[in-house]
């Protein structure tokens, strides 16, 4: 509550202390003398965020960078706990894969040799990004997108590209906090004169302790060459099947898995916290890089060069769009404690003794 013409004094501490309550509660929306800072970030940021909050979670989003995120944690015993690895510098030259999450529109992934071929006709896609030899995660997450609503638990983006080669659309990513859920909601419609196999998905980089656990279980994957495009399917090896919550590899994986139910769970014991993630699709991919604090689930929609595996895009997960037609996918994350949990089912269990 804001109280006007107050008679109480207020110090520069009082107002600063005020000023950080309201961040927590209030959108920071992005305009031409805005800039937000998100905890971490350095305090010379040229980039305006937009901040959602609610009793339970705080989520920062960048438009002019991918409309990614750069900050989603949860509010545990009155601590801010990060949930996706926080971007620690927040500028204009901040590198996507340095955020916390992004989204990934019109495709996801890589596409071999830079091609597929729809029907008779060869389509070129080119690099889109320095250091890779091949197009990567389409346009969406390198993209400056424009803020059409917000307010304090979500916000909407908008992204025109209908003079995009080859794929020419428009698209609408929406943040919104739930009580502890967030819900991400990414739209793209083709605006293009040809149909055309258009896909989705997130890319969050999730917080990794020693003792991370990961339940989700799939019925196969596609593993990855040296050039992480995919080589051959197989049944889910014992070590990654995930079927209950099981322990992080050690080693590098980066492979499209197959035939997921759409739900899984990842928990933090130490940190007494888990995420139950969940979407509308039937393909994640998982990417554990060795020695670092987080890793990668990335619900899709479809495997890694989709366009180019046996039966084409359509059969591996991507939807063909006709010009006006478009693709709507939901991605939830649920936090929860689960100390509480825990400790009261273990003294249920004492008490039946």
């Amino acid at each position: 509550m804001t109280v006007a013409n107050s008679a109480v004094p207020s110090s520069p501490q009082s107002r600063a202390r005020r000023a950080r309550l309201a961040a927590t509660v209030q959108p920071v929306l992005a305009g031409p003398s805005t800039s937000a800072v998100a905890v971490g970030a350095g305090s010379a940021a040229d980039v305006a965020c937009v901040t959602l909050a609610n009793s339970l979670l705080r989520l920062d989003v960048a438009p002019a960078l991918g409309g990614g995120i750069t900050r989603f944690d949860f509010r545990n015993e009155g601590t801010l706990v990060p949930v996706f690895r926080r971007c620690r510098h927040v500028d204009g030259n901040t590198d996507a894969n340095d955020l916390a999450c992004y989204s990934l529109l019109p495709y996801s992934n890589r596409i071999g040799g830079g091609q597929f071929m729809l029907g008779e006709r060869a389509i070129d896609v080119p690099l889109n990004r320095a250091g890779e030899s091949l197009p990567i995660h389409g346009d969406g997450w390198l993209a400056k997108w424009d803020i059409a609503a917000a307010d304090a638990e979500s916000v909407t983006l908008t992204l025109d590209r209908r003079d995009g080669k080859p794929y020419a659309y428009r698209a609408t990513q929406t943040y919104a906090l739930d009580g502890s859920t967030l819900v991400i909601t990414l739209e793209v419609e083709n605006t293009g004169r040809e149909a055309m196999p258009f896909g989705v998905g997130v890319h969050p980089f999730l917080v990794r302790d020693a003792d991370t656990q990961l339940s989700a279980a799939a019925a196969g994957l596609w593993l990855s060459g040296e050039d992480w495009l995919p080589v051959r399917h197989v049944p889910v090896p014992p070590a990654w099947q995930f079927g209950v919550a099981y322990p992080l590899p050690r080693t590098v994986v980066n492979h499209a898995f197959t035939g997921w139910s759409g739900h899984a769970t990842v928990v933090w014991p130490k940190r007494r916290l888990s995420l139950t993630m969940s979407s509308n699709t039937e393909y994640y991919i998982l990417y554990t890089p060795a020695s670092k604090d987080f890793f990668c689930f990335e619900p899709v929609d479809h495997p890694i060069n989709a366009m180019n595996l046996p039966g084409g895009a359509a059969e591996n997960g991507m939807t063909m769009l006709g010009r006006g037609e478009r693709l709507v996918r939901s991605f939830s994350f649920a936090v929860e404690r689960t100390g509480l949990r825990a400790a009261a089912g273990g003294r249920a269990a004492k008490r039946g003794q």
